[in-house]
């Protein structure tokens, strides 16, 4: 498993990042976005957004499960598990936007994805673990698993 570790000293930074990834990342690819209450979830998710091209406002889909974004390079999908015990999960059938023809791929963003049922994860996916630093910021550790690959991002 290949990772790298990113720090973002702010809002600004993460979102930054995120607009990176969005013009990085292509169609089937899976991200895992991990971490605590307030670690920069959904501001790394609307970084994103803005970097597939998406001028919707990138909202937090805790009540309605999963937000739709196709007007972007590629679609974006944008799930938040908060909310839901594993039991629950299983019946949304996620796995239907990375291993259907009926849904366009895109990019699949889930917060809290310790919530899906064991096994559920695709083969091939992105975890993105955002910590909380001693100084305030975030740290970023992206890790590849299966045949993903991680992308290049331009140095900072």
């Amino acid at each position: 498993m290949a990772s790298l570790e990113i720090l973002l000293a702010d809002a600004p930074a993460t979102q930054a990042l995120g607009q990176a990834l969005g013009r990085t990342l292509t169609a089937g690819t899976v991200l895992l976005l991990e971490g605590d209450l307030g670690a920069g979830k959904t501001t790394l998710t609307q970084g994103i957004g803005a970097g597939l091209g998406i001028t919707e406002p990138i909202v937090s889909p805790t009540f309605t499960l999963v937000c739709e974004y196709p007007e972007g390079r590629i679609p974006l999908y944008h799930f938040d598990l908060y909310r839901l015990e594993p039991e629950a999960t299983a019946r949304l059938a996620i796995d239907q936007y990375w291993d259907s023809w009926e849904i366009e791929p895109g990019l699949v963003v889930i917060e809290w994805p310790q919530r899906l049922p064991p096994g559920s994860l695709p083969p091939d996916y992105l975890h993105a673990g955002l910590t909380f630093t001693p100084e305030g910021g975030r740290c970023l550790t992206l890790t590849a698993h299966g045949q993903a690959s991680l992308p290049e991002l331009p140095q900072s």
